[in-house]
């Protein structure tokens, strides 16, 4: 059973910085898979989650448009970790953060919808004030 927990939100002022982690286990029997990091803004419903930084299918970073050159995904296998800095933070980016897992290798294009992956965290909170 795969099980991932994030951490490291926090309330911040505009202009600041977090950085999140996703501790994962339960991955070793599988080959290959394929995490991300959604994000369900604040007031938003569940089927609303929208992926903000993953990898594409060469295990390049991708990231939405609202967040590029903010925001820089990493993963450290040795230590089953996700991460994902923020920087530059604004009111916009606030909401619960979660961490997302797919035992198969990720899209060509890196985005999928949160209903094609099969694991999820319980999220971290993250509240940019102005």
């Amino acid at each position: 059973q795969v099980t991932l927990m994030e951490s490291g939100g926090a309330p911040v002022e505009a202009g600041g910085s977090l950085r999140l982690s996703c501790k994962f286990s339960g991955t070793s029997g599988y080959s290959w898979f394929c995490m991300a990091w959604f994000r369900q803004s604040t007031g938003r419903r569940i089927e609303e989650r929208e992926g903000v930084a993953g990898f594409d299918s060469n295990g390049q970073t991708k990231y939405v448009d609202s967040v590029k050159g903010r925001f820089t995904i990493s993963r450290d296998i040795a230590e089953n970790t996700l991460n994902l800095q923020m920087d530059d933070l604004r009111p916009e980016d606030s909401g619960q953060y979660y961490c997302a897992f797919r035992s198969s290798n990720c899209p060509g294009n890196w985005y999928a919808p949160m209903t094609w992956y099969n694991f999820w965290g319980q999220g971290t909170q993250v509240t940019v004030s102005s």
